[in-house]
Formats: structure tokens, sequence, C-alpha cells
């Protein structure tokens, strides 16, 4: 009896603690099931975050590489522009560097000319006096050499600095085309100033010398040679002048489309082209 007691007892013991094992085993693999799902929902949250933000970056990739290839284009057009410009700059030296020669060659041979009128001490005071003016217009042309040569020098070490500095650029062409301007105006009025000297001078000379009439037409037909080169250099340095102007105003044109192309207003930089002289003045 007490056998089938115990074992009875024994029995509902087994029994309540299968029926507690089967309890916690459902709700641990409830558990188990819920942290799986909640697993899962994490991981594709993180595996769709992670897809996005690499969708991302590729297309912010692809617009990048797009924006510096335009850039490239962009660059390479301001690069051919500027090559153009340079060698624009280079002929112009070019030419001003000829016509120095020939300035220096006409003042030459205006000085043996006139050594032929040096035939009293008045007429050698007058050649001294016309020679020390041919020499001043000679440094003056030496000097203008030497301010294009420097000037030549500048431009090749401001190539290279041209693509960070545009507005400078614009400036300093600016400058420059109003010095070389200012040059040619110089020359022009000392050109004239001299032609009046040599006209008083003439007068002077013909008034003290007393000539025939056959020496006085000899010494007039080789005074109007004199003026006439003088005129021709004159003319000269005038088409110089006003090929210098237009030349700064297309210049200034090209800058003011690119300051538009690139959305500047061209009033915010103050430039105004220069007006064209009028022959004969």
């Amino acid at each position: 009896e007490i056998e089938a007691k115990y074992n009875k007892k024994m029995q509902v013991l087994r029994d309540e603690l299968d029926l507690r094992r089967k309890t916690e085993i459902h709700e641990v693999e409830e558990r188990k099931n819920s942290q799986i799902s909640v697993l899962m929902k994490n991981h594709e949250k993180a595996f769709s975050d992670i897809k996005n933000y690499y969708n991302d970056v590729t297309l912010n990739n692809l617009a990048l590489i797009n924006t510096l290839k335009e850039q490239m284009e962009e660059m390479k057009k301001k690069e051919n522009h500027l090559e153009k410009e340079m060698a624009d700059m280079l002929l112009q030296n070019k030419q001003l560097t000829e016509r120095l020669q020939r300035a220096q060659e006409q003042v030459s041979e205006l000085q043996k000319k006139l050594t032929h009128y040096e035939k009293d001490k008045e007429a050698l005071r007058n050649t001294k006096a016309h020679l020390k003016v041919s020499q001043k217009e000679l440094k003056d042309l030496q000097w203008e050499h030497e301010v294009l040569e420097q000037r030549f020098g500048k431009v090749q070490a401001e190539r290279d600095e041209l693509y960070q500095k545009f507005t400078k650029a614009i400036n300093e062409v600016q400058q420059k085309t109003g010095f070389k301007n200012l040059l040619l105006e110089r020359k022009l009025k000392g050109l004239f100033n001299v032609l009046e000297k040599r006209e008083v001078e003439l007068n002077e000379v013909l008034a003290a010398s007393n000539l025939d009439p056959s020496a006085l037409s000899l010494v007039s037909r080789k005074l109007e040679d004199v003026l006439d080169s003088k005129n021709n250099t004159i003319r000269d340095l005038q088409f110089e002048l006003a090929r210098t102007c237009k030349a700064h105003n297309d210049l200034l044109q090209t800058f003011e489309a690119k300051l538009e192309a690139f959305g500047i207003p061209r009033d915010s930089l103050g430039f105004r082209p220069l007006e064209l002289p009028l022959l004969g003045q």
C-alpha cells in the first residue's frame, strides 16, 4: 500500500514536472521565435539602409564625374582661348619691334642729311640742336623698345597665372594698352614740336644766309623731302595708334562677352572703350 501510494505520488509529481517542462519549452520557443523575427527585421532594415547608402554613393559619384568632365572641357576651352590671345600679343610685339627698327633707320638718315647744311657757326649750332632733338627721339624709341621687351617677358610670366587671375589679366591688358597709346601720343607730340622748331630755325638760316634763288630752291626741295618723310612717319604713328585703340576695344568686347557668359555684369568692372583718334590730330 505504501509502495502504491508513493508510486501514485511519484506519477503525479512526474506529470506536474512534465507539464512544467513542456510549458517552459513552449515559452522558450516563443521567445526564440520572437528574437529570430526581431533579428530578421533588423537585418532586413540594415540591409535596406546599406543598399540605399551605396546607391546614393554611386549616384553621387556619377554626378561628380559628369561635373568634373564638364569642368575639364571648360578649362580646355579657356586654355585654347588664352593661347590664341598670347599668339596675338607676340605678333603685335614683333610688329612694334620692326617699326622701331625702321624709325631708327629714319633717324640715322635725318642725321646724315643734317650734316650737309653745316656751312657756318649758326648752321652748326642749329644742326647740333636738331641732333640733340633726334637723340632724344632715339632715346625715347629705345626706352619704348625696352618697355616692350619687359612687357613681353611679363606676359610670358603671367601666362601660367591667367587661369586663376582672369579679372586681373583684364586690368593689366587695359593698363598696358593705355600705356602704349600714351607712348604713341608722346611720340606724335614730340614730332610736331620738332617740326615747328625746324621750320623756325630754317627761316632764320635762310634769312641770315641770303642764298641765291637756285640755292634757295635746292634747300626748299630738300626741306620738302624732310617734311614729307616726317609727315609719313606721323601718319604711320597715327595709323598705329588707331590700330592699337581698335585692338584694345576688340579685346575689351571679347572679355565683356566672356564676363556675360560667366554671369558677371560688365558694368561692375568699369571698363570703357578707347576713342579712335582722327587722322591729322
